[in-house]
């Protein structure tokens, strides 16, 4: 059943309300139960990620692929894209394939058509590049109100133009976005606030496929073989075009090795900053300094090496609220000790991992793809993590952490369903409320393996509010707004983001587990203009669209 819309005016506020559900007036009496089960075959969903070769042998093949959610038709349904590999010459593979397929593997748009299946329309879209794509991330650059998407892979990035109509169109030249070498994760944000996005690119190494000097029970040369390479940061002219400011800035300023990137407001001063996590170097966060250039505070900050000091091997970084004090805390997975990096303030984060147990547990994985919500929706964010064998494509399974309040969980693993206790090769990861139950729902890349739809199907939850930002005077889709929601004592905080985890991004609308609160008092919308917006008295199991007053 396609999501729905019902008007209400607040002054000078616009909300929408979609997916409502039935209330309950009192709260469950049980406990609530994390549970998620496969719905890849349900869905109609049938893609399988292509590393190009008949035998994994480079780090390029190894790295993997991510996915994005976006409504690229405006109907209220997330869609799914997701990245692919292909063969490429043979030179550039240590084991190519005798016979290419035909078709060659390539990316995917799914559409959602409401009843919990999808349809592939990539065809039709126009969504299929001649190119070993990796990453993807979507944002209306144009504030045209539809979203375009930017995919990234090796040798080159492409800007794809949502033309409103179903398809779209590759304006990469006509852009000014030119962007060589390994192109990997990608965010947007809006740096400077004039209400157009920007942005920026992260590139990994400078990759040699001629070099194979390799001990073999190291299979193939890894990060530090090869030499690292500098990021990219592209202004939005706010006419359709962009212009590279990556010197200007001085985000060009660091080489390293790029895995995934995401922006936020980290220290509340109001614009967004940008944290980069990287292959055995260390991690870098550029704090804003609002003149459009940027100072890199990770060491100074505790946000740029392992517990030891030790560099690591950062994954997916996540933005966070996890204590609900209004503040962002970071969570990072790596490829030995996870790190939970609680926002300190002014002492910059303080790396509590070890203390809450959620690096220990994981060391035996290699983590990669990650989302941080409240899955049962009783009010604490929770953390699922989804792992994979480094290099010798060894299958592992997943993890989930239950959420307990002040920055303590519990690991729920292996009572929430047997598609977490499924080993694969995973890799990027993306999360929504796919089909608007108001319970998040993920999809996973695994490498050379089939993707899967991973369905919230928890029991005993609690109520829930998502709320879908639509800006004016920011940009279109809100992107670096703050969003506030209060019940009774009760607060919780979250930012819109456009690129977070490995590889990938989520779904554009904040959702908020609320617990036994059936009301929200108020919402409050501190948007990138500067605008503040209170949006009061909300009914709980729904969406909401806001619209930032003109």
């Amino acid at each position: 059943m396609r999501a729905y819309f019902l008007a209400i005016f607040f002054a000078s506020t616009v909300a929408h309300y979609w997916a409502q559900t039935p209330l309950t007036s009192t709260a469950k009496a049980e406990a609530s139960t994390i549970r998620f089960e496969d719905a890849t075959d349900a869905a109609g969903i049938n893609f399988t990620h292509s590393f190009g070769s008949r035998q994994l042998g480079s780090l390029l093949e190894g790295t993997g692929a991510g996915c994005v959610w976006l409504d690229y038709n405006n109907d209220g349904l997330p869609d799914l894209y997701v990245a692919n590999g292909r063969p490429l010459d043979d030179s550039m593979h240590p084991y190519p394939l005798k016979d290419k397929p035909d078709p060659l593997p390539h990316n995917h748009l799914y559409r959602n058509d409401g009843n919990g299946r999808f349809t592939d329309v990539t065809q039709k879209a126009g969504l299929n590049p001649d190119m070993y794509s990796i990453a993807v991330a979507a944002a209306d650059f144009d504030n045209d109100g539809f979203v375009d998407l930017l995919v990234t892979g090796y040798g080159k990035a492409i800007l794809y133009h949502n033309d409103g109509n179903g398809h779209f169109s590759d304006v990469t030249a006509k852009s000014g976005i030119k962007v060589d070498g390994w192109a990997i994760s990608s965010t947007w944000l809006d740096y400077d606030k004039d209400g157009c996005v920007d942005l920026f690119v992260g590139r990994y190494v400078k990759f040699d496929p001629k070099y194979r000097a390799y001990y073999a029970a190291d299979n193939y040369p890894g990060p530090l073989d090869y030499e690292a390479d500098t990021n990219k940061l592209f202004h939005n002219n706010c006419d359709g075009t962009f212009t590279d400011v990556s010197e200007k800035s001085g985000i060009a300023a660091l080489a390293g090795r790029t895995m995934g990137v995401t922006a936020a407001d980290y220290d509340g001063d109001g614009w967004d900053d940008i944290y980069v996590a990287n292959d055995r170097t260390e991690n870098f966060l550029f704090h804003n300094k609002h003149d459009g250039t940027f100072e890199e505070v990770a060491n100074d900050t505790g946000t740029a090496f392992g517990q030891n000091g030790e560099s690591t091997s950062s994954m997916g970084p996540v933005f966070a609220d996890f204590e609900n004090r209004g503040v962002l805390d970071l969570w990072v997975t790596d490829g030995h000790y996870n790190r939970y990096l609680r926002n300190a303030g002014k002492q910059g984060f303080e790396d509590r991992g070890a203390a809450n147990g959620v690096s220990q547990t994981n060391a035996q994985y290699v983590s990669w793809g990650t989302g941080v919500y409240d899955f049962d929706n009783d009010g604490q964010r929770d953390i699922l993590i989804f792992h994979g064998g480094l290099i010798h494509l060894i299958p592992q399974e997943h993890t989930i952490f239950r959420g307990l309040g002040e920055g303590r969980f519990a690991d729920v693993s292996r009572g929430a369903g047997d598609v977490l206790s499924v080993r694969t090769t995973a890799r990027g990861a993306c999360f929504a409320d796919y089909d608007n139950d108001g319970k998040v729902d993920a999809f996973v890349m695994n490498l050379g393996g089939k993707g899967t739809l991973v369905h919230n199907v928890s029991t005993n939850t609690g109520h829930w509010i998502a709320i879908k930002l639509k800006g004016t005077k920011s940009n279109r889709d809100g992107i670096g707004a703050k969003v506030e929601v209060f019940a009774g004592d009760k607060h919780w905080t979250a930012e819109r983001v456009a690129g977070s985890g490995y590889l990938s991004q989520d779904d554009d609308r904040l959702h908020f587990g609320l617990g036994n609160t059936a009301v929200v008092d108020r919402v409050v919308i501190h948007w990138p203009s500067g605008r503040e917006q209170t949006v009061e008295k909300l009914a709980a199991d729904r969406g909401v669209t806001v619209e930032e007053p003109r």
